[in-house]
């Protein structure tokens, strides 16, 4: 159909009609050149001018449209793609590429893992600047949901790293030393935990063992108080005798494991600091009410016992320091347990700074997922408020909720 079209002198300007065209854009004329004598001439033929255009020369795609429908019964579109080839619409292209790139950081941005953390927003910055792997949204989306994945079972409850990876990744090696996984999750734990990323081996063992990974099932240990289950298991009878004596429980993750959690209380009530345990079970003894502790940041065995209290129906209350450390901890807690804040509003932040001395600064304050106030306020007063500031007002609350009963 286009046979006295497909000439060798005409290539140039179908050449140049075919890359303006694939633009996307919007083509009024289109250049061509540098053009031989004998291409000039059939250039000159096919626009049917008596004088030979130039060596550079500008062609009207609206007066090419009008000769070729003439002529061929097709317009430019349909003749440079008939001997090209396809158009492509570049423009179109890039604002596609536009998008996909944004929604991908919108996903990541709003992704429940990062949501329930909001300090992971700086790993979210990180992994921006870093840009695609690959150049590819799909690949990018499919490495960072994993990594996410990853993250939000941590912390782990003592497994291997091949164990870890094998039930979250389906793949024992995913997590192997070296792999884009294992490094989307370490810089994400160290900016959960403020602390500079790995830079050897024995760094990255550091973070997975604190990540609750590689512990083993005697050094990770909960601190409880006042609670009893009163099963027949190891864990149960630990508790239920020191429970009864006043005294603190202290359970390895083997023994937590091994816990029927049947007999669990409605309330329990989750602290930061040994402190606050050893002044409850200090004033209240054997009446002591149930009481975990995190002792800073939760071990496996704290977020196994937690959250084999939460499935068997009790309700935690977590408190923990007014601090940029403190909220990152109590976030971590409630994301990973299903605890709720007690005492930790805006309000209780201001009525516990108010008249008070100076005191330690609050740190790198990230938002508080429960509070959109708090992160503000804590910034603008600049104190820290230590659980133990506040913790014969804790318990005298926890008193009157006894009395109560």
């Amino acid at each position: 159909m286009f046979a006295r079209l497909d000439s060798p002198a005409l290539a140039p300007l179908w050449q140049a009609l075919h890359d303006r065209l694939s633009s996307g854009r919007q083509v009024s004329r289109v250049k061509v050149g540098p053009l031989d004598d004998g291409q000039r001439a059939a250039l000159a033929d096919l626009l049917g001018s008596e004088r030979l255009p130039d060596e550079y020369t500008s062609v009207s795609l609206a007066a090419l449209d009008e000769l070729l429908v003439a002529s061929v019964g097709a317009d430019t579109r349909e003749v440079v793609g008939a001997l090209v080839g396809p158009l492509d619409d570049r423009a179109g292209r890039r604002a596609r590429d536009e998008a996909e790139r944004a929604g991908l950081w919108d996903w990541l941005e709003r992704h429940e893992v990062v949501a329930g953390q909001p300090v992971l927003g700086d790993w979210v910055a990180v992994v921006r600047r870093s840009g695609l792997i690959g150049g590819s949204v799909a690949r990018t989306r499919a490495e960072l949901d994993g990594a996410l994945r990853v993250v939000g079972r941590l912390p782990g409850t003592g497994v291997p790293l091949p164990v870890l990876a094998e039930d979250v990744l389906g793949d024992s090696h995913a997590l192997d030393e070296g792999t884009r996984c294992a490094g989307l999750v370490l810089r994400a734990l160290s900016v959960l935990y403020g602390v500079d990323p790995p830079g050897d081996a024995q760094q990255r063992r550091a973070l997975w063992e604190r990540a609750g990974v590689v512990e083993d099932e005697l050094s990770s240990v909960v601190l409880v108080a006042g609670l009893r289950l009163g099963g027949d298991d190891v864990g149960g009878r630990v508790l239920g005798v020191c429970a009864d004596a006043g005294q603190v429980a202290a359970l390895t993750l083997a023994q937590v494991r091994a816990t029927s959690f049947a007999g669990a209380p409605g309330d329990v009530w989750v602290f930061e600091n040994p402190s606050v345990l050893a002044v409850a079970t200090a004033r209240f003894g054997r009446r002591c009410p149930p009481i975990v502790c995190t002792s800073g940041w939760p071990s496996s065995a704290v977020i196994a016992f937690l959250r084999g209290l939460s499935s068997a129906g009790s309700a935690l209350r977590y408190h923990g320091d007014f601090d940029g450390e403190g909220l990152r901890i109590a976030a971590h807690v409630m994301a990973r347990t299903g605890a709720t804040p007690w005492r930790m509003t805006t309000a209780d932040y201001l009525s516990a700074s108010a008249g008070a001395g100076p005191g330690t600064a609050v740190g790198r304050v990230t938002e508080a997922p429960w509070d959109d106030a708090l992160a503000a306020a804590m910034r603008e007063r600049g104190m820290a408020v230590v659980e133990e500031r506040v913790t014969t007002r804790l318990l005298d609350e926890l008193d009157e909720l006894d009395e109560l009963r």
